[in-house]
């Protein structure tokens, strides 16, 4: 049986902040294990922040929509917005960033797409009507409620 959920919000850091949360909640309601939710939730504060940040970059932020679809062994999680789209089309690379430069050298930004691409089992991407949509798929192991004691 597939479990499903869904939140909706607009584009700011605030209001992401509080939809975020609300996805954690579902998620750890659903028997997620809790390194799995941690997981998923640095993942998605990654895309869900490159939405708030680039997709709305100057212009009136506008919906986000998350939802999730939870199955025996695994989890899609899929992000839509009606923001710019990706440039070319394609999702960054999310090559690691250079750490073996000066610590001055060090760059302060640029890990996002790589920490998807290393948490997520499989990253998503296609424009249609207008919207962004990216999907999530996570590799998980459910706990049943009944076995938390």
């Amino acid at each position: 049986m597939v479990k499903t959920f869904a939140c909706s919000f607009t584009a700011t850091n605030l209001d992401a902040r509080s939809g975020i949360s609300s996805v954690v909640t579902q998620l750890r309601s659903l028997g997620i294990p809790g390194t799995r939710v941690d997981e998923v939730q640095i993942a998605l504060t990654e895309a869900v922040n490159n939405v708030v940040e680039h997709a709305y970059e100057g212009a009136v932020p506008g919906d986000v929509l998350i939802r999730g679809e939870l199955y025996p062994e695994r989890l899609w999680i899929s992000i839509q917005d009606a923001g710019a789209p990706f440039p070319e089309g394609e999702l960054p690379a999310g090559k690691p960033a250079d750490v073996s430069v000066a610590t001055e050298d060090l760059p302060e930004g640029g890990f996002g797409w790589f920490l998807i691409r290393e948490l997520a089992s499989q990253v998503q991407y296609e424009r249609t009507e207008g919207n962004n949509n990216l999907s999530l798929c996570f590799e998980i192991q459910v706990t049943s409620p009944a076995a938390k004691v």
